[in-house]
């Protein structure tokens, strides 16, 4: 029975394999999708992408800025999930009232 030492170093050579793969599979995909695209005239917003061809994870918030990080930051202080400058100023002890604009 193999140890699990010469199992992780297979599972390691299957996935650079599996990867070199993919690599080598990539550009004749991208060609098919492409020439699909092109014969049924389906454009990246047709799939929900922008001109890039890329879709915002998430919209940004129209409401105003209340606050102003360290380095510039802006926060409306709605709802949700802090940004990552306001946990931090938090954690230092120190108050959020300090960068109200």
């Amino acid at each position: 029975m193999a140890t699990y030492s010469e199992l992780m170093a297979q599972a390691q050579a299957l996935m650079a394999q599996a990867e070199q793969a993919r690599k080598d599979e990539l550009s004749s995909v991208i060609a098919d999708i492409k020439a699909k695209m092109k014969q049924y005239g389906i454009t990246p917003a047709d799939l929900g992408g922008g001109a890039g061809g890329k879709k915002s994870a998430k919209s940004k918030s129209s409401a105003p800025a209340k606050f102003r990080g360290p380095n510039g930051e802006l926060w409306a202080g709605g709802p949700g999930r802090k940004p990552e400058w306001v946990r931090s100023v938090l954690a230092a002890g120190k108050s959020i009232e300090d960068f109200r604009i």
